[in-house]
């Protein structure tokens, strides 16, 4: 039985990859039990270079998994900077939201991550925008004790 595109990205298969991709082009916005598109997926592990080649294919850079987040708000969550900077240059939008509102900045936030928050800013990202609880990203920034983060967004 021929792997399917999750099992690949998993093993960070790139041949397999890139030979379903050729097979089967719609693959690259499957959906597996989770929500989870193949993109998401592989930035999920932090795989560049799967990352890169499934990119090249144009995926849906704002498709949402199970929980409502996107690629962008999972790269930012487990600090992936260099990915993050690929999808914010492929076009993702910077102030999607999930089910509670929250943005990848709110995630960027609420983990300390400085550098992606900086990115995000200067990408357009809103801070104004709150969640389901009324709070913007600078709100988790202080909830959190997240110094760095503070300064960034009060500046």
């Amino acid at each position: 039985m021929q792997k399917d595109i999750f099992q690949a990205i998993r093993e960070s298969d790139i041949v397999a990859v890139t030979s379903i991709l050729a097979q089967n082009p719609q693959a690259i916005n499957n959906q597996d039990q989770r929500g989870s598109t193949p993109l998401l997926l592989a930035t999920y592990y932090g795989d560049v270079s799967i990352t890169k080649i499934l990119l090249d294919q144009k995926p849906d850079l704002n498709a949402k998994d199970g929980m409502g987040n996107t690629v962008l708000m999972g790269v930012c969550f487990k600090g992936h900077l260099g990915i993050t900077k690929m999808i914010i240059d492929a076009g993702a939008d910077v102030n999607a939201m999930n089910a509670n509102n929250n943005t990848a900045l709110s995630f960027a936030a609420m983990y300390g991550k400085t550098e992606i928050v900086k990115m995000l800013l200067d990408a357009g990202a809103d801070a104004t925008i709150k969640d389901h609880k009324g709070m913007t990203a600078l709100d988790h920034a202080k909830a959190g004790g997240m110094e760095g983060v503070i300064q960034i967004l009060t500046n």
